[in-house]
């Protein structure tokens, strides 16, 4: 997109426009500036819920809340934190949406949802949240999201990229979501569950005492005076939980990152159960200990230890743009087969293809394709490697080959005249490098 493309029509990508756009912010470059644009994202996350809880109960419950949020956004699954993708992407908008439903904003609340949904479709099911906490403004909530909705669209369709927006964020989703990878989906869904449960469990014990205890009146004068007794029904707080639940299951994966869905309803509900506590809550507070044991020591081998294995290949992608960049001249492009965006990022050079990843082109997703080679869909790949073969990038780096020697990117029969063009040139241990030769006397270019 820096390079003047449009997200697309001109870029194969299969996640909303805003996942892209967020990492515009620091110039789509890695190191402090990210890592600055990305903490204070988690710290707007952490106002919007000091905010919900202060508006709805008091001063007590906001600092529970934004601590919980900051807390279990740092001391959480590793390897879902680290990237602001789609599913921690949304979850500030998905608490601000339900704040502006709580205090009967319902316009503005749907244009939140709207928002939230051009970062990931799953805002859908924030949306029907939003319509349950208020049921009376439900067509406002509509129109606010279908304004912010129409917005997107507009954009998408005079920029001719509507029609491949369908194709690979829904049409691929909807493939990429109903083809569960593990023998059985549902214990696995169960186990993970109730792994994430244990290393929340001083938060889930205090939504427990938030849905167990009758004392859940608003301490907020305001809010005591202006809103409406039904505000606190149990059943809302139920309603929101069970549909986040079901949007972790959705797909039957239960990725870590699909958590997030779930955070908000359990750590505004804790807020308030920490309060009810009372001097019981230190006690609850000693379950942080959990995460904060198990992921503590994760952060500090990431920081001393130049050789962990949980950034092995983000190590050997920086490697192989480096051995790029020593041999690629200005005007050169770039196609990159297997998932290693990062690769781009490390050498900043153009895309050579509209693909930036070899899913589109092989149909095994990305979930799988390092063990497995089973695609989801098999018509439209051969046609997209057509459409590949038509592209002249300077380099070819296979990042997948080497894990996965049945999707190696010499293997696709379609593709064996247009490879012949280009010759293995260096290696950075997982990543095979291969330039473009000129066809007379196939010397490098």
């Amino acid at each position: 997109m820096l390079h003047g493309k449009t997200i697309y029509r001109d870029i194969w990508y299969d996640k909303p426009p805003l996942v892209a756009a967020f990492h515009l912010l620091p110039d789509a470059r890695p190191g402090w500036p990210l890592r600055i644009v990305d903490a204070l994202y988690a710290l707007l996350a952490c106002w919007i819920a000091f905010g919900f809880a202060r508006a709805m109960w008091s001063v007590r419950e906001g600092i529970w809340a934004a601590s919980l949020a900051g807390f279990f956004l740092i001391f959480d699954f590793p390897a879902s934190v680290i990237p602001v993708g789609s599913d921690l992407l949304m979850l500030a908008p998905h608490l601000a949406a339900v704040w502006l439903a709580w205090k009967r904003r319902p316009f503005w609340c749907g244009a939140m949802v709207g928002v939230a949904f051009w970062a990931s479709p799953k805002a859908l099911l924030v949306l029907a949240v939003c319509a349950l906490w208020d049921i009376g403004g439900a067509l406002w909530i509509a129109a606010g999201f279908a304004a912010v909705c129409a917005a997107g669209a507009a954009w998408l369709a005079a920029a001719g990229a509507l029609g491949p927006y369908w194709d690979e964020v829904w049409r691929w989703g909807r493939l990429y979501a109903g083809s569960p990878f593990v023998a059985h989906p549902l214990r696995n869904g169960i186990v993970r569950t109730a792994s994430w449960a244990g290393f929340h469990a001083a938060a889930v014990a205090a939504a427990a005492v938030f849905l167990w205890k009758p004392t859940w009146k608003s301490t907020s004068k305001s809010t005591q005076n202006s809103t409406p007794s039904p505000w606190n029904a149990r059943w809302k707080w139920l309603a929101w939980l069970a549909i986040s639940l079901a949007g972790v299951a959705l797909g039957m994966r239960f990725f870590p990152r699909y958590y997030f869905l779930l955070l908000p309803v359990v750590v505004m509900m804790a807020s308030r159960g920490f309060t009810l506590m009372g001097k019981w809550s230190v006690l609850a507070a000693l379950l942080l200990l959990i995460p904060l044991a198990r992921f503590a020591p994760s952060y500090w081998t990431a920081l001393t230890d130049p050789a962990w294995r949980d950034t092995a290949m983000d190590r050997d992608s920086r490697a192989a743009a480096a051995l790029t960049l020593q041999l690629a001249r200005p005007g050169d492009t770039l196609f990159v087969w297997g998932y290693r965006p990062e690769i781009f990022v490390y050498t900043r050079m153009p895309a050579g293809t509209i693909y930036l990843d070899s899913q589109p082109l092989t149909g095994v997703p990305a979930d799988r394709h390092l063990t497995q080679s089973e695609p989801v869909e098999r018509v439209e790949p051969a046609q997209r490697r057509a459409a590949l073969a038509e592209t002249q990038p300077s380099f070819v780096l296979d990042g997948l080959g080497l894990y996965n020697p049945q999707l190696a990117i010499g293997q696709f029969a379609d593709l064996r005249q247009w490879f012949a063009q280009y010759r293995e040139v260096a290696r950075s241990g997982q990543t095979i490098i291969y330039q473009q030769v000129v066809a007379r006397g196939h010397a490098l270019r």
